[in-house]
């Protein structure tokens, strides 16, 4: 699945007529780099043979002197994982293999005593490619400029309109044939891989098991802050306006003198508003309503326009993300904006809220269905925020629970980028 650009608009259309070259030559330089692929595979097989061959008489060593064992051992791991790492870039270059590792040295050492046969055999195949189009070119070449072809006995040597005509159908089915071998080689390659240099079902649930832990200790965390800051601003605002309402009542229901009165509920009255005021903040941090009614663009763009810092937002999303990706979305913009106004000193706070997709179907219609929403918040601040801290720890946690990646790049003197990735499935 190969995602797209997120500069690019996911809202451009392509015509059936204008997508047919676009696909021509991809299809060729696919091809020569799977070529390149396979012949570099067969030079690196060549290596592996040399270094098992190396493996093998360095047995003899340890038989003579055991305590050698673990030298020669960490030598052979080591130059395991070395061409492990050759054949997982060559992968990733020439196949499009991407999702290679983690792996241990065990697994690269098996890797490699299993792939050499492979890789020579793609050589073999590599090698009769360019044969018979040499023969090929050969035979035209003497039947286009007239010479002589020394496989030809009759007539001098010279190929004829009937050779060429009779050798075409099985050289192309020969053609085609070994073509096909060398595909089936860089796919063989490719499974391969994925068996030996890809973490075992065992280690990926274990690791699973103990992402799924630490997200669930984080998001308890995030719930807990959550609930002592709700406390906090309801301690420090609300309840302190409701007790001076409470007060200037009191002294206004005990006054004599009217005028007095009347000015002590006309206080009242604004603090009462104010109040309600400040409760409706706390009530939209802890979870903007607005956001299902209006949609995340419009509740962005009022975090935006409240900001006491100038933004420059840039919001570029096909369709409407799932209820709870636009929750985290929100959020993560919310407290990225307060931190950058309580901390960074900065001037000027870009958001970009971008959509990947997967790639069209042989290129002809553009994917309309976002897969995953990244959000990326960057301010001209001093930089150096510290990714410990309460409310960025919170953000990593609450993304992690959407099984989304969340990063921090804060160097000293800044910028100051916050990125975040939300899966939508």
């Amino acid at each position: 699945m190969q995602a797209i650009d997120p500069r690019t608009p996911l809202r451009n259309s392509t015509s059936f007529g204008q997508s047919a070259p676009a696909w021509r030559a991809p299809l060729l330089g696919r091809s020569l780099r799977t070529l390149a692929g396979v012949t570099l595979g067969a030079l690196l097989a060549l290596a592996e043979l040399v270094f098992l061959v190396g493996c093998g008489l360095g047995l003899v060593p340890i038989v003579a002197v055991p305590r050698s064992r673990r030298a020669v051992l960490g030598l052979t791991h080591r130059c395991a994982r070395q061409l492990a790492g050759l054949e997982r870039r060559r992968l990733a270059a020439f196949h499009d293999v991407h999702d290679l590792g983690p792996y241990g040295a065990r697994q690269a050492f098996g890797y490699v005593a299993r792939r050499w046969p492979l890789g020579l055999f793609g050589g073999l195949v590599v090698l009769v490619l360019v044969f018979g189009l040499a023969v090929a070119g050969s035979m035209l070449s003497a039947w286009i400029f007239g010479g002589t072809w020394g496989f030809i006995e009759e007539d001098g040597g010279r190929v004829s309109t009937a050779t060429i005509a009779v050798a075409a159908i099985p050289g192309l089915v020969l053609l085609y044939l070994n073509v096909m071998g060398i595909a089936g080689v860089s796919q063989l390659d490719a499974a391969l891989a994925r068996r030996h240099l890809t973490p075992s079902t065992e280690d990926v649930l274990a690791q699973r098991v103990s992402e799924l832990t630490l997200s669930r200790t984080e998001v308890v965390q995030v719930v807990n802050d959550e609930r002592r800051r709700i406390e906090r601003d309801l301690h420090d605002g609300v309840q302190q306006r409701l007790v001076a309402l409470g007060l200037l009542l009191s002294r206004a229901r005990r006054s004599r003198d009217p005028d007095r009165a009347a000015d002590l509920v006309r206080q009242a009255h604004e603090e009462s508003e104010q109040a309600l005021a400040d409760l409706r903040d706390v009530a939209w941090r802890v979870y903007p309503t607005v956001l299902d009614q209006l949609g995340l663009e419009d509740v962005v763009r009022v975090l935006a326009e409240r900001s006491s810092i100038p933004v420059t937002l840039s919001y570029d999303l096909p369709t409407r993300p799932p209820a709870p990706v636009e929750t985290a979305v929100y959020f993560v913009i919310s407290e990225a904006l307060t931190n950058a106004t309580k901390h960074s000193g900065a001037e000027r706070i870009r958001i970009t809220v971008q959509a990947t997709a997967p790639a069209a179907a042989f290129g002809f219609t553009p994917a309309t269905e976002p897969t995953s929403v990244v959000v990326t918040v960057t301010d001209d601040g001093r930089g150096g925020a510290d990714p410990r801290g309460r409310g960025l720890t919170g953000l990593a946690g609450r993304v992690a629970a959407y099984d989304g990646t969340f990063t921090i790049d804060s160097p000293p003197g800044g910028p100051t980028t916050i990125r975040a990735e939300l899966p939508c499935e």
